[in-house]
């Protein structure tokens, strides 16, 4: 996504799935927390329907209207964590799980040789 847009302003906006389905209004906009990004949006899917969380990466912003590259019944079907709080990392977890996108998961630490133990002698 666009991260010049100040995500106040996607606030409002209209949804739309992969196939063009109008999936809701942007209700709420969730900033990573380490760089301060917009990384996710709470949609409300209707009048009495909860918020689905979206990832604004790779969504775009396209003509004023939020664009998301998924199928509006996963969308729909995303884990329903209430909106208002703070996301878990355990729940950004879940959240990149459902929509399946790689979550960069760090490689394994290396495999390191810090000498011999105290007191052994290899000489012999």
């Amino acid at each position: 996504m666009q991260t010049d847009i100040d995500p106040r302003n996607l606030i409002g906006r209209k949804a739309f799935d992969r196939n063009g389905n109008r999936i809701g209004t942007v209700d709420e906009v969730y900033l990573d927390d380490a760089t301060g990004v917009p990384e996710w949006a709470a949609i409300r899917t209707g009048l009495f329907s909860r918020d689905a969380f979206v990832p604004l990466e790779p969504s775009e912003l396209i003509d004023g209207s939020l664009h998301i590259p998924f199928e509006r019944a996963l969308i729909k079907d995303a884990p329903d964590f209430g909106v208002g709080r703070h996301l878990s990392p355990e729940q950004e977890l879940q959240l990149y799980h459902h929509y399946g996108l790689d979550t960069g998961t760090p490689p394994p630490l290396p495999d390191h040789d810090f000498g011999r133990l105290a007191g052994r002698d290899d000489s012999a």
